[in-house]
């Protein structure tokens, strides 16, 4: 998101937003007026393939809703009402039957000459919870023995229900009328009561009861206009429903067509139209792309690549950005070339001031070194001149200090970093320089030493070496008198985790002629071990003297204190 390329894209999607959102509007318009268009054109082509049946049936009730009146003068009269029925039957020629049932249930007045009693029928009982004007469709009626289409609208006489108009439609009725042929012909023609309970088929139950919707209840329609909406049938395939009221709240037209049926598909001009504010939008985006990327996203990426490889390498461009570069980015990349150059004097000085502090800082090592190794020579010959015992041990403790000091300067001047030494290799060479002086080549003492790669700071270099020469100073002071069993002398130098090191020094206990001594040696590795801002332990047991020293050697410069 924050590339030049995308954030220009972005503000000028935001700038075209308005038009865009007109555009989409008034697609949307024509969209929904192309889909009313095609809705209406479907019911339409329903309309007119449920012609014959909307006829028969809307005959039906208009004849039932006619005879009402006459039959609340006649009903008292049953044989004449029963004669008016059966001319009026006979006249239409398209009912097998025509009556009067009252409210409970008998028919006395009926186009078949005499009474019949349907109180205990399922259909009367329906009819009783729902007063109002149904129809039904039976397979075999009850008094024509024949597939029929019952028909039934409520009768009132001063606001009380008295009774029901009954017709009976034979199925045959339908299948007698000639339709006219129309261009397009649905999967299936149906018509269905208030409950969607299906009435007439134009091409057989055994083709319209599979294309039934099987996720809608057609019952919803009831009282509602005609509408037109897609669901599965109970075999799964997709399919467009085209529902109208031939009876409204009573008996419904519906007409099943493919999902793809040419008459809910969209014109070109929507389709295009639908296309279009896209189109708009990725053509706007591409040209503003283009002009970009060439007049500056190029030249940056070719001047950010100049950056980077003078970053890595110090190399400097070969050639400049080229003609056609708009003036701002040539300024660019002058400034960076006037900058690049500047920076690699300013590296050259730098780097040659460094080398010669360098050759300054070990020749300064060196010749603290060479210094130290002179005092040592004079006090090796004082040593020699001394005429007791204890005077020549002293000077030669102190000669085997300078000697880990001028070791310590050794390792700089020799080292190219001169700030961090390693601690393994620096103690090593101490105590090889300490056991070569202080035993003997025939003795039997058993030496074990063991030093990890440490990188010291070179102000703890001094104190370490200190209190290694002041341990082995020690031990070997006790190791010379032991006159039976097995001698031995430990080193053993390693990390304690991350930032931390350990010093163990072990060492079988002798006797010495002075067994008290002067106690100098511990004092000095408990303050060295102070400077290393460290802990020391001393642990004695089975002859076996042990100095544990633990102190932090942090990756980073730490802070030194003064005692």
């Amino acid at each position: 998101m924050r590339g030049l390329a995308v954030r220009v894209l972005l503000f000028l999607s935001l700038a075209l937003l308005p038009i865009g959102l007109i555009a989409v509007v008034q697609t949307r318009q024509i969209a929904e007026q192309s889909k009313v268009s095609a809705e209406l054109s479907l019911l339409a082509v329903t309309e007119q393939a449920s012609s014959a049946e909307r006829q028969i049936i809307q005959e039906a009730f208009g004849a039932a809703e006619a005879l009402s009146p006459m039959v609340r003068l006649w009903r008292r009269d049953s044989e004449g009402c029963s004669d008016f029925l059966r001319e009026y039957m006979l006249a239409t020629n398209l009912y097998s039957m025509v009556g009067f049932v009252e409210a409970d249930g008998k028919m006395n007045c009926s186009s078949q000459l005499r009474p019949y009693d349907f109180s205990q029928s399922d259909a009367f009982k329906a009819l009783q919870e729902e007063p109002w004007r149904r129809a039904t469709s039976t397979q075999f009626g009850g008094i024509s023995k024949q597939p029929v289409i019952f028909i039934n609208t409520p009768v009132y006489e001063k606001g009380d229900l008295i009774g029901y108009m009954a017709i009976s439609i034979p199925h045959a009725t339908f299948e007698q009328i000639e339709e006219t042929p129309h261009s397009l012909t649905p999967l299936a023609m149906v018509t269905l009561n208030q409950h969607g309970d299906i009435l007439t088929t134009e091409r057989g139950l055994e083709i319209a009861d599979p294309e039934y919707p099987a996720d809608v209840a057609l019952s919803l329609f009831v009282g509602q206009d005609a509408q037109v909406f897609e669901a599965k049938n109970s075999l799964g395939d997709r399919r467009a429903y085209a529902v109208l009221p031939i009876v409204p709240k009573a008996v419904y037209a519906m007409s099943v067509w493919p999902a793809d049926t040419p008459l809910l598909q969209s014109g070109v001009s929507a389709r295009l139209s639908t296309l279009l504010p896209i189109a708009m939008w990725l053509a706007s985006l591409i040209v503003a792309f283009w002009a970009l990327n060439r007049l500056a996203i190029t030249h940056i990426r070719k001047l950010g690549r100049q950056m980077r490889r003078f970053a890595l390498n110090r190399t400097l461009p070969r050639g400049t950005l080229g003609a056609g570069v708009p003036t701002e980015l040539v300024e660019m990349e002058t400034s960076f070339i006037g900058m690049a150059e500047s920076i690699l004097r300013d590296e050259a000085t730098l780097e040659d001031g460094l080398r010669q502090q360098n050759i300054l800082l070990k020749e300064v090592h060196h010749r603290v070194k060479n210094n130290l190794q002179l005092i040592s020579s004079i006090m090796n010959m004082q040593i020699r001149q001394a005429k007791t015992e204890d005077a020549r041990r002293v000077l030669k403790r102190l000669q085997e200090r300078i000697l880990s000091l001028a070791t310590v300067h050794k390792s700089l001047y020799q080292n190219d970093n001169l700030v961090r030494v390693d601690a393994g290799i620096l103690l090593k060479e101490i105590v090889e320089q300490l056991l070569s002086v202080g035993l003997v080549s025939s003795s039997q003492i058993k030496v074990a030493q063991s030093y990890e790669s440490i990188s010291l700071d070179a102000d703890d270099a001094a104190p370490l070496t200190l209190l290694v020469s002041e341990a082995m100073t020690n031990a070997l002071k006790y190791l010379s008198t032991i006159t039976k069993g097995d001698a031995h002398i430990s080193i053993c130098f390693e990390h304690d985790g991350p930032e931390n090191a350990k010093l163990v020094v072990s060492n079988t206990i002798g006797t010495t002629e002075n067994d008290a001594g002067t106690g100098l040696g511990s004092r000095l590795i408990l303050a060295f071990t102070r400077q290393l801002n460290g802990q020391v332990q001393v642990k004695e047991e089975d002859d076996v003297y042990e100095v544990t020293v633990t102190f932090p050697v942090p990756i980073h410069d730490k802070e030194v204190y003064d005692y």
